[in-house]
């Protein structure tokens, strides 16, 4: 793997695990059983996408 593809993947790492927590905040914060639900949902997904990345490494 070159080192353009580990940077790429490096920062697709940073993405998901940023777009994780803001939506880790929005569970914890938001009042409304489906907004929380649907922002669990963007969690969970955004976990799996982080970990598919980190496979690649």
């Amino acid at each position: 793997m070159s080192s353009k593809e580990l940077l790429y993947i490096e920062d697709a790492l940073g993405h998901a695990e940023f777009l994780s927590k803001q939506c880790q905040d929005a569970v914890n914060t938001l009042q409304d059983p489906q907004l929380k639900a649907q922002a669990q949902k963007l969690v969970d997904k955004n976990r799996q996408i982080f970990g598919r990345f980190y496979a690649l490494v």
